[in-house]
């Protein structure tokens, strides 16, 4: 494959700042306004089918995204018998807070991980750290920009496909885009089926409402429907939504089946393969655990977890306030929310929490709690004084892209965390002493959740280097590993022989080390 790179500098950023008159964005979550805190000179880099933009910052994981998005194109081509109408522009961003300054497209909050524009079809998004995230998202964008010029609508020209796209729900759009890009088999999604699947699902409404929820109803549904009907099948549906009128009626064109009763024979199926599971698994209050509900004063959203030293409180994030997703402080033994102790909606000191895969840590004493934070566009790390309910250091990292699980160190002097640069995911230890910042890791491996034995020796933390091959880009499952702090090396941790693992957690005598598992 060829690269070739051509500067832009002003008019890339000239052109990105135009105001698009209608734009139909389809993103993991909408947001709000952004701030703009910086310029970026982009460039480009083309390949066969994409001209790619991005800034020296991503120099190095840049051309790792070249190639995952040439092998996406080759596998959607093929499984939708569909090309693009014309070059395809796909926008990077070195990370989150870089993304969320974005002028190319609009409703970019913490939450959205990529966005495509159903006019220009234009593919915008940030590095996720680890590669294998960064390519989920890139193949999931990729299947809507597919969708839009399948159904009619693309390259800056409106016709008949952003009524093509209003009438397919979203459980088909995100659905298709998650099955897609994540496969037949997805572990999270099995579970999240099968906690759902005693709701007997409105078959003869659900179809083309909001019943289904667009992502895990969505992705088990046609992996359903292509398991039975083959892949092919999938881009037959998309093209006949063209010229139906409703997706309802595209599917009774193509499968020969009513759209309840699909939804029927779907759910019949996965309530067979969920029942003897069933007597299997304990709710958390068989063994006494207090749980954080709407009754207690939580919200819908409780995230982030983190219990102090002596089990008495839990700090956690949640968006029980509705106005963001802020951070509170709760009874760990009865699970009532005692206050809330970082207050995003109303306090401009903070824009962000990194609420989707972080949380924060108390030091050893219980008196302090550091997380991770975004601050004027930039990552930081801030400790709060949890008694007094004040910030009492901030330290901010301008040539860091985005930080994430903060973690003390026994002796309450230093802090590890996992974070972005340039794209990648690394390892670092902050000294609160003399602020001084080290870099344990450097290469193009996930490294995340970093968690100090005992003796504050080693660093156990989750990543793809023993399981991955970045030659041929194969993304392999996250596993454990430990960094020695003396002398520099890394030593796997032997487990499970299949699954992810994730979340290590030291036992008290630095022996074990406790972890969570889908295998």
């Amino acid at each position: 494959m060829r690269f070739v790179r051509a500067t832009l500098a002003a008019l890339l950023l000239t052109g990105l700042s135009q105001a698009v008159p209608f734009e139909v964005a389809l993103a993991q979550y909408f947001g709000q306004n952004k701030v703009q805190y910086e310029g970026f000179d982009f460039e480009v880099l083309k390949t066969e089918h994409f001209d790619i933009h991005y800034y020296p910052e991503e120099e190095q994981a840049v051309e790792y995204a070249a190639l995952m998005a040439e092998r996406w194109y080759a596998r959607l081509s093929r499984v939708l018998d569909h090309k693009l109408t014309n070059r395809q522009t796909l926008i990077l961003y070195a990370a989150h807070p870089h993304f969320r300054q974005t002028n190319a497209i609009t409703g970019v909050d913490e939450g959205t991980q990529g966005v495509t524009e159903a006019l220009k079809r234009r593919i915008v998004l940030p590095f996720l750290g680890p590669l294998a995230e960064t390519d989920h998202v890139i193949g999931h964008e990729l299947v809507h920009a597919f969708q839009f010029d399948i159904t009619g609508q693309g390259g800056g020209v409106l016709i008949s496909g952003v009524a093509g796209a209003l009438r397919m729900p979203l459980w088909f759009i995100e659905g298709m885009a998650e099955y897609l890009s994540v496969g037949y088999v997805d572990p999270e999604t099995a579970m999240w089926m099968r906690a759902r699947v005693a709701e007997n699902l409105p078959a003869d409404k659900a179809f083309n409402s909001r019943g289904l929820h667009p992502y895990q109803h969505g992705q088990a549904l046609w992996a359903y429907i292509a398991g039975r009907w083959g892949d092919e099948v999938v881009g037959r549906l998309l093209k006949a939504v063209r010229t139906s009128p409703s997706a309802g009626q595209a599917f009774r064109r193509v499968l020969r089946i009513a759209p309840e009763q699909l939804l029927q024979q779907w759910y019949e199926e996965m309530l067979a393969a969920a029942e003897p599971l069933m007597d299997q698994t304990e709710q958390p209050e068989a063994y006494g655990i207090p749980v954080l509900t709407k009754s207690g004063g939580s919200g819908a959203y409780n995230i982030g977890p983190a219990l102090s030293p002596n089990g008495e409180e839990i700090v956690f994030l949640s968006e029980k306030d509705l106005f963001a997703i802020e951070m509170f402080l709760a009874n760990a033994k009865t699970g009532q929310v005692q206050r809330k102790i970082v207050k995003t909606a109303v306090d401009p000191h903070f824009e962000g929490l990194q609420f989707i895969n972080s949380a924060g840590s108390w030091d050893l004493s219980g008196r302090r709690f550091a997380f991770a934070a975004i601050k004027s566009g930039q990552p930081a790390i801030s400790i709060l004084d949890v008694s007094a309910g004040d910030i009492v250091h901030e330290q901010v990292f301008r040539h860091i892209g985005e930080i994430f699980s903060p973690a003390w160190a026994p002796d309450g002097k230093r802090i590890a965390f996992s974070a972005i640069v340039g794209g990648l995911s690394d390892l670092y230890v902050y000294n609160l002493e003399n602020r001084r910042l080290r870099r344990l890791t450097n290469d193009q491996y996930g490294d995340m959740q970093p968690a100090w034995s005992p003796d504050g020796k080693r660093i156990a933390f989750v990543t793809d280097r023993f399981t991955s091959g970045t030659a041929s880009l194969r993304h392999g499952a996250y596993t454990l590993g430990y960094y020695e702090l003396e002398t520099g090396a890394i030593r796997e941790v032997n487990a499970f022989d299949r699954g992810k693992h994730i979340n290590p957690q030291w036992s008290p005598d630095g022996n074990s080390l406790y972890f969570i598992s889908d295998q």
